[in-house]
């Protein structure tokens, strides 16, 4: 499965971005998706997931209330939508196919990555 990422760029504090995420290849219409990011010098960290279905939601508390994950039902294409950016948002967001149906916070249970792309928050 290949991911194509988009979406990234420089924005305000307070700003919103919206993330795509599509995958091609070995379809991944059965599998969850997440969103990773990583901050410079520090590890990746879980952002938000989503089912198969798009039913099912998980997120870090960090996000919380402020992003939002979304696909459409078995959809190979996944959206991150971020509200209310700070500038501990800066890093580069990577999404992930889920090893199973329903998502999870740990990088394990994710198999195919993309590339990334870079989103950065100034003041």
């Amino acid at each position: 499965v290949q991911l194509v990422e988009s979406g990234g760029g420089l924005m305000q504090a307070g700003g919103s971005l919206r993330l795509s995420c599509t995958a091609s290849g070995r379809t991944a219409t059965n599998n969850a998706m997440g969103w990773f990011r990583q901050a410079p010098g520090k590890e990746r960290e879980f952002v938000a997931g989503v089912s198969w279905s798009g039913r099912n939601t998980i997120y870090a508390d960090s996000v919380k209330d402020r992003f939002t994950v979304s696909r459409e039902y078995a959809a190979t294409t996944v959206y991150l939508q971020m509200n209310t950016l700070d500038l501990q948002d800066t890093g580069v967001y990577t999404c992930a196919v889920g090893r199973k149906s329903w998502p999870s916070q740990s990088p394990q249970e994710y198999t195919s990555w993309g590339q990334g792309t870079q989103v950065t928050v100034s003041s």
